[in-house]
C-alpha cells in the first residue's frame, strides 16, 4: 500500500496562519501609520486694512421761543445741535457763534447789522461725540441798544454763523 499524504484541513491552517497574522499587523501598522501621521509646518503672510478720515461735524441752529429782539431788550436762547455724522468718534473742543452769512460772510441789511447784535459764550459740553451721536447747547443773542437808529433791525430774521472745531 502506498501511502500518500495529503494535508489536511488543520495542517494547512496552522502553516498559513502565521502568514496570515504577518498580513493583518503589517495591514494595522501601515493604516494606523497613515492615520497618525501628518505634516508640520509654519509660515507668515500679511495683510492689510484702510482707515478713514475725520468727518466734518454738522451744526444746525434751532429756533427760539424767547420774544422778539428789541434793542437793550432781553436776550434770546437759540438751541443748536452738533453732530457726528461718521462712523468714528470724533473731538470737539470749540464752538464759535457769529452774526454772518450762511458763508460766514457779513451780514448788513440796510439800516442794520451785525454790529447791532453781541452772541454769548456757547453753553455745550466738549469732548467726544460718538459716530452718529449728537450733543445739544445753547447760546444767548441780545439786541445792543446803540447810539444810532436801528430802524433798519425791526422784522429782520439774524442770522447765526456756527464754527465748531
Amino acid at each position: 500500500m502506498s501511502f500518500t499524504h495529503s494535508p489536511d484541513a488543520t495542517t494547512t491552517k496552522t502553516k498559513h496562519r502565521p502568514l496570515l497574522v504577518a498580513l493583518v499587523v503589517i495591514l494595522i501598522v501601515a493604516v494606523g501609520g497613515v492615520a497618525f501621521s501628518y505634516w508640520t509646518s509654519s509660515g507668515t503672510g500679511t495683510g492689510e486694512a484702510q482707515t478713514g478720515t475725520s468727518t466734518e461735524l454738522e451744526v444746525e441752529g434751532g429756533d427760539t421761543t424767547d420774544a422778539a429782539l428789541t434793542p437793550g431788550g432781553p436776550s434770546q436762547s437759540i438751541p443748536f445741535t452738533v453732530t457726528n455724522p461718521s462712523t468714528g468718534t470724533q473731538d470737539f473742543s470749540s464752538v464759535v457763534v457769529t452774526v454772518a452769512t450762511a458763508t460766514g460772510g457779513t451780514w448788513s441789511p440796510a439800516g442794520c447789522s451785525a454790529a447791532d447784535y453781541t452772541v454769548g459764550t456757547p453753553d455745550i459740553e466738549y469732548g467726544e461725540i460718538a459716530g452718529g451721536a449728537s450733543v445739544t447747547g445753547t447760546v444767548e443773542l441780545t439786541m445792543i441798544n446803540r447810539a444810532v437808529n436801528q430802524d433798519g433791525c425791526k422784522t429782520q430774521e439774524v442770522p447765526l454763523y456756527f464754527v465748531v472745531s
